[in-house]
């Protein structure tokens, strides 16, 4: 384990102990025990050992899964190990799971499971994969944070368990000290299919601390270009160039800000990537040149299922280097995915991932510019025909690795290669934006990841907000749902809501699937455009404070959108709180999520301080809980006092036209009349700030006077 622990009760706060399910040579044999001498006994134990090992080796060598066969080459295996938090009733984190905040137990359901998977309509409050796997769990309670990285890419479940303190020596003196009342405790058993016991234990003792920690085992988050903070306009697809330059058009014609405008699968000549469709995208440079005229972006769909095509020179050349996954027997794997045939390159090879970045150089991405950037989808890797819509595990990687050992660290490497692929093209000056769907510890240092597949329902909206706080504390702090529901029909009053909700979240696109009508944020009324235009010129205006928070994320690993209990720590009534949130320190945002709601329940944390709805600047003295009276342009906002917030009020058309603009800080006092605040600023969009090209300004305002230095 790393790192070695002090010798101190910190120590037993975490108690491992070795996992049940022990090996067969550590049970008692119970053919070694004594046995009368009654005739045929022998034999018949012997019969009966026989067919107790029969059974045990059904499975053990190999393993049907419907129609896949699982060869186990290297024979059955498992690690595991379990933890006992005495004082700790909420746990947090292992993300992708689409439930609450706050763990659940499992004794009375399927563990947790981590194993990227690409999930058709997904199931809501549920332990079922997802998309993404980090393997980071922490516990809270008033006195201490903690977290468990169990460092381990292979299919892994996580056991959670409530318990009373007692059985081992720190809860006896838990108890102890506590005057001999029960103690709270969580047990936690991590289970892995292969790999070793390779885990971090992150002692806090606060919040901040645990981030930090783990940050220092995987990165921190990247700092994103500044446009990429603004609002994505995406769908599954936009049909053809005349196309992408009306929805452009469209939101000039309606004054509505946006950044981006995304392409899907469809853009691709015959969904070979790194090529456009002759025909309805047949001169991509006409068309960044459009948008680039008006400071906007494009990102473009790569996805690393290649198609099998000899006349396709990826494909071609990725076999000569013989860079593509193998079957167990050696020979190219071959699946099926949105080009028909696939093979699927290995990204675990680096010289793979070397070639694969070389790609998005202008001369070898054709029609690209310096305006489109990428997006990874279906990187989990998904495989229509494949077990359970993904690769064999018996497949073989690069070293000789099954695909067992390192599956859910595929899309983190696609993801790298694509983020090194972009920051190569502008010979390491300008920073990438890289969307990608499957994620592991440590694809915060590569871009932003969002939710997948979701649906036009409201507990799809509802579920998002935890989602994303789970992903933040994890370290993903870029992160996002698909405004709208990717899946069914929204009515408007659930895009409203969304856009509202969305605009909060630290990503911000709107996506929708290809069966789906129209939904650009005109086409619901009069009425819903202007409140949808108020809410995405909100979300501009906060520019600047959004873009500070992801400098503190990028340098102190402190999460964007946090839960209120790591700013409120001691707050017990905040630990299982998900449907409000804090954007830094500052800012307290309660989405409207329920249909035709008339009023929210509002809590407000700390005590001795007070916060300001933002809109109408009314005061409360904190904590209280009260129910706000909300209408469809109610979004629940308020600001802490003693914080300052940047903002630029000014409305444009894209967050590069507001580059020159001026600042307007919002000075909220604290009930001593101070406030504090601070404003991160470069370029927004090359590396030179790590050569101390930026200013930061830290802001206070005291005894009537503002300063700032």
């Amino acid at each position: 384990m790393h790192p070695s622990f002090p010798s101190s009760l910190e120590e037993s706060l975490l108690t491992p102990r070795l996992c049940s399910a022990c090996s067969d040579s550590e049970k008692a044999d119970p053919a070694s025990e004594s046995h009368n001498d009654i005739p045929g006994e022998e034999e018949a134990v012997k019969e009966e050992e026989d067919k107790k090992e029969e059974e045990n080796d059904s499975g053990m060598w190999d393993e049907t899964f419907k129609t896949h066969t699982d060869s186990k080459p290297n024979g059955p295996s498992s690690v595991g190990l379990d933890f006992s938090l005495p004082g700790f009733e909420h746990v947090y984190g292992i993300p992708e799971h689409a439930d609450n905040l706050r763990l659940r137990t499992t004794e009375n359901t399927d563990p947790y499971r981590l194993y990227n998977l690409d999930v058709f309509q997904y199931e809501l409050y549920n332990t079922m994969a997802l998309y993404g796997a980090v393997p980071l769990l922490l516990a809270h309670n008033i006195q201490r944070t903690l977290g468990i990285f169990w460092l381990n890419a292979a299919e892994t479940w996580v056991d959670i368990s409530s318990n009373t303190a007692g059985k081992t020596l720190f809860g006896k003196m838990l108890q102890y000290m506590q005057g001999g009342g029960e103690t709270p405790q969580t047990d936690v058993r991590w289970m892995s299919e292969s790999g070793i016991i390779d885990v971090f234990l992150l002692l806090g003792p606060s919040p901040s601390d645990v981030f930090k920690q783990y940050a220092s085992l995987t990165g921190t988050q990247a700092l994103p270009p500044y446009f990429s903070l603004g609002y994505h306009q995406c769908r599954w697809n936009y049909n053809d160039e005349e196309d992408v330059r009306n929805v452009d058009a469209g939101f000039d014609e309606h004054d509505l800000p946006y950044d981006v405008i995304w392409l899907d699968i469809e853009h691709a000549d015959g969904k070979r990537y790194f090529t456009w469709d002759p025909n309805k995208f047949p001169t991509p440079k006409n068309m960044l040149t459009g948008i680039k005229e008006k400071r906007r972006k494009m990102v473009a769909i790569v996805d690393p299922h290649i198609k099998v095509d000899s006349s396709y020179r990826i494909h071609s050349e990725i076999r000569s280097r013989n860079f593509y996954i193998k079957t167990k027997d050696g020979n190219d794997y071959e699946g099926w995915c949105w080009p028909g045939s696939a093979a699927y390159p290995d990204f675990t090879n680096p010289d793979m991932r070397t070639w694969w970045s070389s790609m998005f150089s202008y001369d070898q991405y054709e029609g690209s510019m310096d305006n489109l950037f990428v997006w990874n989808d279906m990187n989990e890797p998904s495989v229509f025909n494949g077990p359970e819509v993904t690769m064999h595990k018996d497949a073989v990687h690069w070293g000789g690795w099954e695909h067992r050992d390192v599956h859910n660290l595929y899309g983190l490497y696609v993801h790298r290669a694509t983020a090194e692929g972009l920051i190569h093209r502008s010979g390491g000056k300008e920073r990438p934006f890289v969307l990608t769907r499957a994620f592991f510890a440590g694809s915060q240092r590569y871009g932003a990841v969002w939710t997948g597949d979701n649906a036009a329902e409201w507990d799809h909206l509802k579920i998002s907000i935890p989602m994303c706080l789970s992903l933040g504390l994890a370290g993903i702090s870029f992160c996002g749902a698909d405004v709208g529901g990717f899946f069914k029909n929204p009515e408007p009053e659930l895009l409203l809501r969304w856009y509202q909700a969305g605009a909060y979240q630290p990503f911000f696109r709107a996506h929708a699937h290809l069966d789906t009508p129209r939904r650009e944020p005109w086409l619901h009324g009069e009425t819903n455009t202007n409140l949808i235009r108020d809410v995405l010129r909100e979300r501009y205006a906060l520019l600047p404070y959004w873009y500070t928070l992801f400098y503190n994320a990028h340098r102190d690993a402190e999460p964007v959108m946090r839960p209120l209990w790591v700013e409120f720590p001691t707050d017990v009534s905040t630990f299982a709180m998900d449907d409000q949130y804090m954007l830094g320190s500052g800012l307290l945002i309660h989405p409207v999520t329920e249909a035709n709601a008339r009023e929210v329940q509002i809590y407000l944390p700390g005590a001795g301080e007070v916060w300001y709805d933002v809109h109408n600047y009314q005061s409360y003295k904190a904590p209280q809980k009260f129910y706000l009276p909300v209408t469809m342009s109610s979004v629940p906002v308020y600001q802490r006092g003693g914080s300052i917030i940047p903002r630029k009020d000014r409305p444009r058309r894209s967050s590069d036209c507001m580059q020159a603009d001026p600042f307007t800080l919002y000075v909220a006092l604290d009930l001593q009349g101070n406030a504090q605040g601070e404003l991160f600023l470069d370029d927004g969009h090359t590396f030179n700030y790590q050569q101390n090209e930026f200013v930061y300004r830290k802001f206070s305002y005291s005894q009537g006077q503002l300063t700032s230095r």
